[in-house]
């Protein structure tokens, strides 16, 4: 509560106590008719007095009326602060989140910010990635506003919600809701406002993969299947599965894996890997070739020939990267 309201309530009931004390002790009263008093005298009616004043009771009634008139302005004052100030603050917040969110395009919208939001998020954040949280959760807004990420605060499975996070604008979105009907819905609706958008959907369940798919879910993640296989590769192969889990993550490791989509204009469009000399000019290693009708050359040969629009997975540096995307992407 607000410090500085509770110290102009804290001064009335001090102005109460004072006047109260003071006509029992100047004028011999009874407490009830000396809290009757204070109060038609601060709250200036303009009743009369309760008993004939004494000489010392006006003088003391008089600054009664001062201290008592100044007390209550400003327990008024802060009262309307106290109400009013936080839902000022947050419209002024809101309108400025929302200016911020119109500003966006081609970012990720992060439906539910619960144990698998709010990793999203940060992996995103990590990246430099653009996004929008969308949770209905007071709490999620707050952590959010801490670490200056766009949120809205309503519900995702709304059309209306989305259409404040921008989905019309929106190069994907993952929806990690807890229930798979939600997750369901968010699905359905984000692919008719915007049908080129790409979607990531959380299934709690392995039967819901199939209905998400359906729905115009790209890909569909089950946390508890996946958990469940990493946990068997790392007794299995934890040499193998810890450096997957570094190169994929890009924590504490030179090297990293990332996709690169390939543009017409590039310079390695209709040659084969050893003719475009990839490695020798960029230092990076393409481990797999993601092809337009959603194969996947997972050990392309050096007479691979490159294709527009094909997705390269390289291993290298982060500056190794950047330098083959520069020139598959070329601006």
């Amino acid at each position: 509560m607000n410090r500085r309201f509770l110290w102009a309530l804290g001064t009335l009931v001090g102005v109460f106590v004072a006047g109260t004390v003071g006509y029992m002790l100047i004028e011999g009263w009874s407490l009830f008719d000396s809290l009757y008093m204070t109060t038609i005298t601060v709250g200036t009616v303009g009743f009369g007095e309760v008993h004939p004043l004494s000489h010392s009771g006006r003088l003391f009634t008089m600054g009664l009326i001062i201290a008592g008139v100044g007390a209550l302005g400003f327990a008024f004052g802060q009262l309307v602060e106290f109400v009013f100030e936080g839902r000022i603050q947050e419209i002024l917040e809101g309108r400025r989140m929302g200016r911020r969110i119109e500003d966006l395009s081609g970012h990720t919208v992060v439906a539910g910010f619960g144990r698998v939001g709010s990793v999203v998020a940060r992996v995103l954040a990590d990246e430099g990635a653009q996004f929008v949280i969308v949770d209905l959760a007071g709490e999620s807004q707050v952590v959010a506003r801490e670490s200056d990420w766009p949120f809205v605060h309503g519900d995702a499975t709304e059309e209306e919600v989305l259409e404040q996070a921008g989905i019309r604008r929106a190069g994907s979105i993952v929806t990690c809701l807890s229930a798979d009907a939600e997750n369901l819905f968010v699905t359905v609706t984000a692919r008719a406002l915007n049908s080129d958008v790409f979607i990531v959907a959380r299934s709690s369940h392995e039967s819901t993969e199939a209905k998400l798919l359906n729905a115009g879910a790209n890909r569909t993640i089950t946390p508890n299947v996946i958990g469940g296989r990493r946990m068997a590769s790392m007794v299995l192969h934890p040499t193998v599965s810890d450096y997957l889990d570094i190169v994929s993550s890009g924590e504490g490791a030179e090297f990293r894996l990332q996709e690169i989509e390939l543009e017409p204009e590039s310079c390695f469009v209709g040659r084969s890997i050893a003719e475009a000399r990839i490695r020798e000019i960029t230092g990076a290693q393409v481990v797999a070739i993601l092809k337009a009708d959603g194969t996947v050359d997972a050990n392309p040969s050096a007479a691979s020939v490159l294709v527009a629009g094909e997705r390269l997975v390289v291993l290298g540096t982060p500056d190794q990267v950047a330098v083959l995307a520069e020139k598959a992407c070329p601006t």
